[in-house]
């Protein structure tokens, strides 16, 4: 991580001559951390202490920049102009280079040759390293933070500025539409600073009228809630009266007699079953018979018969 004091390093949470809180960005006032728990960059508190004018001069000369630089890259030929310094630088190096050669018998741009060319520094290079990965972690984390709602105003302001940006780009060029919304980021919240007291009372004003009106719908829709339900109900009940009206006409009702008191009849006394002797002689059974008897011969019927052909 990099040291406090340089200015690479994350600011700290208040400065003596501003007394600017660190990391105020999409409504996390005196929070360093999102509502995940991650910490933010110091870029946050940068961001916030230039768009609320903390330090107007500041904020004037950072605002008078990008637009300036919008600008200049619509109407002045930037591009070509690099290229042109470049030509230029190095044909003056091959024009003094030549003439060194030829006059003096050496180059004078290569006479003046720096024994040790020029590097960037590693803690230079980690410097920027850190300082552009913080950068890229403040756009993500506030696109995240206002994707997922963390506060729904700047959510509803980033939904109206991208689609108020959706129609402008049919009208606006490309720099047009970067230099309105530019604008829009600096001075929205300065117009908002020195008439904070008149929009507090009408951004009120709205929002009483709305919850007004929210209420007032909230009535009528119970009421005709609760119409609807009486005459359901209604329905319901004469639906019933008509079902229970026609089942009783189709049934024949059937008269019931008072059922005639009937006189228990005794049950007859059983009949007394005869007595068994109680044991069983000998000669109470016939005696049986010693001869076989005689089987008569039947005669067996005549049986005619007949002459078989004779074979010729």
């Amino acid at each position: 991580m990099a040291d406090v004091s340089s200015p690479s390093g994350p600011v700290p949470a208040s400065s003596p001559a501003t007394g600017t809180p660190k990391n105020k960005t999409n409504g996390a006032s005196d929070s360093e951390t999102t509502k995940t728990g991650q910490p933010l960059t110091h870029y946050h508190s940068l961001v916030y202490s230039l768009l609320s004018w903390e330090r107007p001069r500041a904020t004037a000369v950072s605002f008078a920049t990008i637009a300036g630089l919008i600008i200049a890259g619509r109407y002045l030929p930037l591009l070509r102009w690099i290229f042109k310094f470049l030509y230029l630088s190095l044909g003056f190096t091959v024009a003094v280079e030549v003439a060194g050669k030829v006059l003096l018998s050496r180059g004078l741009a290569s006479s003046s040759r720096p024994r040790k060319y020029y590097t960037i520094p590693k803690d230079t290079v980690e410097s920027i390293l850190e300082d552009l990965e913080q950068l890229m972690d403040f756009f993500l984390i506030e696109f995240q933070r206002i994707l997922f709602a963390e506060n729904l105003t700047y959510t509803i302001a980033a939904f109206t500025a991208a689609l108020t940006s959706y129609y402008l780009v049919r009208l606006l060029p490309l720099w047009g539409l970067a230099l309105t919304l530019v604008s829009t980021a600096y001075l929205g919240p300065l117009i908002y600073i020195n008439n904070r007291e008149l929009i507090d009372a009408q951004v009120d004003q709205v929002q009483q009228i709305v919850n007004s009106q929210a209420t007032q719908v909230k009535e009528m829709a119970g009421q005709q809630t609760a119409h609807a339900t009486d005459i359901v109900k209604q329905y319901v009940g004469d639906y019933r009266a008509k079902a229970n009206e026609y089942i009783g006409n189709s049934r024949p009702v059937e008269q019931v007699t008072p059922a005639e008191k009937v006189q228990p009849v005794a049950a007859p006394a059983p009949e007394p079953e005869p007595a068994v002797p109680e044991a069983v002689r000998e000669e109470d059974f016939p005696a049986a018979p010693v001869d076989v008897p005689a089987v008569e011969a039947v005669p067996e019927p005549n049986q005619e018969r007949l002459d078989e052909p004779l074979l010729a």
